[in-house]
C-alpha cells in the first residue's frame, strides 16, 4: 500500500514538472527610459532568455539608462493571460537590484504580489565563462579585447504567496543603486509553479553521444581556421603564431597527418592569409583588407592551373559595405553563392550572416540579411555551408551557450536563403567555457575541425560527428 501510494506520488511531482506552464514576455507595454539601438534596446527583454546559462555582458540584454544607480521600471505582457505563481528575472550582471513586481489580470491595474524583503539576497548564479577568457574572433588575424569580467549574474525567482489567475501583463521595478557596477535585463517570465524558470541550450541529445574533442598537434606552429579538400585528405590551415599568419597544409598518409608545408602561392597579403572553402579546382580565400567604394571584398579565388594555384584577384560585391578590415565567408561549390560574416548598416545588432548571388558580369550582387532567426543582437559569423547548400555551421556568442561564442548548426528552409531554422548548439562535446568557432566539416570521413582557445593558447580540434546528425535535425 505505501509503495502505491509512494509511485503515485512521485508521478504526480513528475506530471507537475512536466506540466509547469512558462511564457515569456511578447510585448513591451511601458518602460522608463532606453539607450535606443538594436543592441541592449528595450526589446531585447523580450523572449526567452538569451544570455543563459552562461551569464554576462550582452547586446541581448536591455540596458536603461540608469543602470549603474538608479531606479528603472518596465511593464510587459504575454501572449495569453495565466495563472502565475512565479515571476522570474534574468539579471546578466551584478542581479539583486529587483525591488517590487506588480500583475495585471486584465483591469490594466497592477497589484503588488512581490516585494523584495529586508536583508534579502538574490542568489549568484555560477557562471560557467573565465574571467581571464582570451579568445580569436571573427578570424581578423588580431586578438581584440578580453572578455569583461562577469560579475554576479542571477535569476530572481519570486515565488508569490499566493497564485494569481489571469495575469496578462506584468510591471517590474528596479534599484540598480542597491549593487555597483554595470547592469543587464535579460528577459522576464512566468510560470504557474515554483518550479525554477532557468534558460535551456537549444541543442540536441544525439550530440550528447559524441566522443571528446580531440587536438590537432602540429609542434611550433598555432593552426586555426581549418580548411579540408574534398575527400578529407588534405588541410589547409593557418598558423598564429607569428605577426604574419601564413596558410601551411599537411596531408594524410595511413590515417596521419605529415609535417606541414608552408603554401608560399597562397601567401599573397602582408599580414592576414587564410582559406574559407576548397573547391574541385579553386580555394576560396581571404585576409586582404577591402577599400571602400571598390566593391572589393578582401576575398578572392585561387584556381588551380597546371598543378598550381593562381589568384584570379578580388571578388567584387556590389556597394559593400564592413565595419572592419576583414570578414569571414564561405561559398557554394558552383561559386554562385556567397555566405559572409561581418557588421554592415543592416545588421540586427553586431556581426551577422549575409548572403549574395553571382550576376552574369562575375561579380556580387547587394548583400541581404539572413534574417532574424539565424541572427541575434550579438555577434554571428564563422560560416561553413555543407554540399546540400541547406545545412549552415557558424559561432555565435548571442544564444543560450556553454560559454560565449559556442558554434552552431542551422538549415535554410527555403530558397530565399533568407528562412532558417532555430540555431541548435552542438552540445558539451564541442562547445565549452572557452572560444569555439571556425568550423570546417569533412563530409567524406564525417570529422568537425574547428578553433578552440585553451589556456589562451588557439588550437585546431576535431570530433567525430556523423553528416545525417547535422542535416536531419
Amino acid at each position: 500500500m505505501k509503495k502505491s501510494i509512494f509511485l503515485c506520488f512521485l508521478f504526480f511531482v513528475l506530471y507537475s514538472v512536466e506540466a509547469q506552464q512558462i511564457q515569456w514576455a511578447s510585448k513591451v507595454i511601458k518602460f522608463s527610459s532606453d539607450l535606443g539601438g538594436k543592441q541592449n534596446g528595450i526589446k531585447r527583454i523580450l523572449g526567452k532568455p538569451d544570455c543563459f546559462p552562461q551569464g554576462g555582458a550582452s547586446g541581448n540584454a536591455w540596458i536603461p539608462k540608469n543602470a549603474l544607480d538608479g531606479k528603472e521600471v518596465v511593464e510587459v505582457s504575454f501572449e495569453k493571460p495565466q495563472t502565475v505563481k512565479q515571476i522570474a528575472v534574468f539579471e546578466n550582471l551584478n542581479a539583486g537590484c529587483v525591488v517590487k513586481i506588480g500583475v495585471d489580470t486584465g483591469s490594466g491595474k497592477y497589484e503588488t504580489v512581490w516585494s523584495r524583503k529586508v536583508g534579502w539576497q538574490t542568489p549568484a548564479y555560477k557562471t560557467s565563462i573565465l574571467t581571464d577568457h582570451a579568445y580569436y574572433f571573427n578570424r581578423k588575424r588580431r586578438k581584440i579585447q578580453e572578455v569583461p569580467d562577469v560579475f554576479n549574474p542571477g535569476i530572481e525567482h519570486a515565488i508569490l504567496e499566493n497564485t494569481v489567475s489571469g495575469v496578462v501583463a506584468v510591471k517590474v521595478e528596479f534599484n540598480f543603486a542597491l549593487l555597483p557596477g554595470q547592469k543587464q535585463i535579460d528577459a522576464i517570465g512566468i510560470s504557474d509553479s515554483e518550479v525554477s524558470i532557468d534558460a535551456q541550450i537549444n541543442t540536441n541529445p544525439i550530440f550528447e553521444k559524441l566522443s571528446a574533442s580531440e587536438k590537432l598537434v602540429f609542434p611550433n606552429l598555432a593552426s586555426v581556421t581549418p580548411a579540408l579538400s574534398i575527400d578529407g585528405n588534405k588541410l589547409y590551415f593557418t598558423d598564429n603564431s607569428t605577426d604574419k599568419e601564413l596558410i601551411y597544409s599537411s596531408t594524410k598518409i595511413a590515417g596521419k597527418w605529415s609535417t606541414p608545408i608552408l603554401e608560399n602561392d597562397l601567401n599573397e597579403n602582408d599580414t592576414f592569409n587564410y582559406i574559407e572553402y576548397v573547391g574541385n579546382d579553386f580555394l576560396f580565400c581571404g585576409g586582404n583588407a577591402y577599400n571602400k567604394g571598390t566593391g572589393e571584398s578582401g576575398f578572392s579565388i585561387f584556381k588551380l592551373k597546371d598543378g598550381k594555384y593562381e589568384s584570379e584577384g578580388q571578388l567584387k560585391i556590389a556597394a559593400f559595405a564592413n565595419y572592419d578590415e576583414t570578414a569571414d565567408a564561405t561559398m557554394t561549390a558552383n561559386g554562385k553563392t556567397l555566405i559572409l560574416g561581418l557588421e554592415s548598416d543592416f545588421t540586427q545588432g553586431g556581426m551577422d550572416l549575409y548572403f549574395t548571388n553571382k550576376k552574369e558580369d562575375g561579380t556580387f550582387g547587394m548583400l541581404q540579411n539572413m534574417g532574424k532567426t539565424i541572427n541575434s543582437a550579438n555577434h554571428e559569423s564563422l560560416p561553413q555551408l555543407l554540399s546540400d547548400t541547406k545545412t549552415l555551421l557558424f559561432a555565435s556568442n548571442g544564444y543560450s551557450s556553454y560559454g560565449n561564442f559556442d558554434i552552431y548548426v542551422s538549415h535554410r528552409l527555403d530558397d530565399t536563403w533568407k528562412n532558417w531554422s532555430e540555431p541548435i548548439n552542438l552540445g558539451n562535446k564541442i562547445n565549452s567555457n572557452s572560444f569555439e568557432g571556425g568550423p570546417y566539416y569533412d563530409e567524406e570521413n564525417e570529422i568537425l575541425y574547428f578553433t578552440k582557445v585553451i589556456d589562451g593558447k588557439i588550437n585546431t580540434m576535431f570530433d567525430k560527428i556523423p553528416l545525417a546528425d547535422l542535416v536531419k535535425l
